[in-house]
């Protein structure tokens, strides 16, 4: 029979499922509610600051969070969300940037020099390098928690806030340990006057992100000859893109002013950087202060750049498509692998913003090639012919024509395991290596030193001629699908490169330990003989 109290009983059971449900719900829906209306109002608050920032003279960037202890410039107080300007350092919180933009000036990289000649320091207080020595007392600087201590933004000297009065007058700033590297204001103020047109133009520093390269690359027609070193951070598409602008200045007949130019690796295959020595990939493991010795200690080497005409078949009144390469050409699975990575980047860019991300993208289209062959039977498909002469081809389903020596991102392709004796490759003897492979699994094995490509020969003029079906094609990583099509690589001009050598050390060894390290032999080293070695 059934009772009132069982009744009482189940009204009260529903009530704290009810009530259960009611909290549990609560605790999902108000943080999901809080973090979207957080990032509502991040998102419009970098949107007004995105405004401000344009307008000011000060380089500012914002950060929700500063990765050491920090000091806002204007009221002294720990900040942790706030601006920074990259060029004099000035650090500021939201509710003292404005006022810290219209109180503290930034460096000028354009004035004119002092009634003496000398030029002198530009102090900024506060936030000074870890481990920084006073230039007075040699005692370590920064050490308080709190604002405290001046850092001059030109020369990096630091001075403890009681020993600057000790400073002698007669103390001048001397650019410090990269004076090198450092273009000093008086000089470009003084060359710029000299200019008829827009003789304030280079007063600012240059954003890439408004600005093209070539417009940057006009600022070394104001220095000295031979004088310039441009450090591209970035992977091999940007290294080309500023390679490219170096190119129009050789058609405007500005050869003595070409830049020599190195590379910061932040790409995800960094095979020219690998070539040059400058390693796979940059994570912050090395000091900016070292990476700057390095390119002051790098060697000038001449690189081939070849020109890249695609004749698309039967459209014969229209001008052949012409890109410019640097490390290579390559038509077939690897070519596949990086047009379907540069798809999937193009409709979702943020997910690809980690190096390893790419890296396991692309081993997994890598991996669903080897089930479905997408190339196979290339060999039916395509000609090949080197310096005029045709070459039989095995069932092959990719070949890659490389100018440099590493494919892949760190495969030493040309030369492979090293079993067979084979010319060594350079990069200034205008030959292009070309290789075929047998599909992605044989690309895989390649790059773990299990197989070796199959070696087609060397050529100064490599062609291929694409008789049927679409294909998939890049030139250093730039993909696209084509169509039946005539393809010619020629040589086109050559760049001058910084190489950073195998026997130099990223720590400064001791003599003992550099003289273990083995010399690079002749074909691991990209470095051509003769005037071209010499010190930048």
């Amino acid at each position: 029979m059934y009772k009132e109290g069982d009744e009482v009983q189940d009204d009260c059971g529903s009530r704290e499922e009810w009530t259960l449900l009611f909290w549990t719900s609560l605790a999902v829906i108000v943080p999901v509610i809080i973090t979207l209306w957080c990032s509502a109002q991040r998102s419009k608050r970098k949107t007004h600051m995105k405004d401000f920032f344009r307008k000011s003279k000060h380089g500012w960037h914002y950060t929700d969070l500063f990765n050491k202890p920090t000091y806002c410039c204007v009221c002294s107080q720990h900040i942790l969300q706030g601006a920074f300007c990259d060029c004099c350092g000035v650090c500021a919180d939201e509710q003292c940037l404005r006022r810290a933009d219209r109180s503290l000036t930034c460096k000028e990289i354009m004035a004119p020099s002092s009634p003496g000649g000398a030029m002198e320091h530009r102090w900024v207080r506060g936030n000074v390098p870890l481990a920084s020595y006073c230039a007075v007392c040699k005692q370590q600087c920064g050490t308080q928690p709190k604002l405290c201590d001046f850092r001059c933004v030109w020369c990096q000297a630091t001075v403890h806030d009681d020993c600057m009065d000790s400073l002698p007058d007669a103390d001048q700033c001397d650019l410090g340990e990269f004076h090198s590297l450092i273009i000093p204001p008086h000089y470009l103020y003084r060359v710029n006057k000299l200019r008829r047109r827009h003789p304030d133009e280079y007063s600012k520093v240059f954003d890439l992100s408004e600005l093209t390269p070539s417009k940057a690359l006009q600022l070394c027609t104001l220095l000295p000859p031979g004088s310039v070193r441009v450090l591209v951070c970035g992977g091999d598409g940007t290294v080309g893109w500023v390679l490219d602008a170096i190119d129009t200045m050789k058609l405007k007949g500005q050869d003595q002013f070409m830049p020599r130019v190195t590379i910061l690796p932040l790409g995800t295959g960094n095979d020219l950087s690998n070539t040059l020595g400058w390693g796979a990939g940059y994570a912050g493991e090395i000091p900016v202060e070292q990476v700057l010795r390095n390119v002051l200690d790098a060697e000038v080497v001449k690189m081939d750049r070849w020109k890249v005409q695609v004749a698309s078949k039967g459209l014969y009144f229209r001008k052949p498509k012409v890109l410019s390469m640097n490390n290579y050409f390559s038509v077939g699975p690897d070519a596949l692998m990086a047009l379907s990575f540069h798809t999937h980047r193009e409709k979702t860019p943020s997910f690809f913003s980690s190096r390893i991300i790419n890296k396991a993208v692309y081993f997994l289209y890598g991996t669903k090639d080897c089930l479905v062959q997408e190339c196979k039977d290339l060999d039916k498909k395509i000609e090949l012919e080197l310096d005029g002469e045709r070459v039989a081809l095995p069932s092959l389903e990719g070949i890659i024509v490389c100018n440099i020596g590493y494919w892949g991102g760190g495969c030493r392709l040309w030369e492979g395991m090293g079993d067979e004796p084979c010319p060594p490759t350079r990069l200034d003897d205008g030959l292009l290596e070309v290789v075929g492979v047998f599909g992605s699994f044989h690309c895989a094995q390649i790059q773990v030193k299990l197989a070796n490509p199959v070696r087609l020969g060397q050529a100064h003029t490599v062609r291929l001629v694409l008789k049927s079906s679409k294909m998939p094609m890049q030139v250093d990583g730039e993909p696209w699908a084509q169509g039946p099509c005539t393809i010619t690589i020629t040589h086109k001009t050559q760049a001058l490169m910084l190489y950073h050598s195998s026997e130099q050390t990223d720590d400064d060894d001791d003599e003992s330990s550099a003289s273990e390290t083995e010399s690079p032999t002749p074909h691991d080293s990209p470095r051509p003989a003769g005037p071209a070695s010499a010190r930048a």
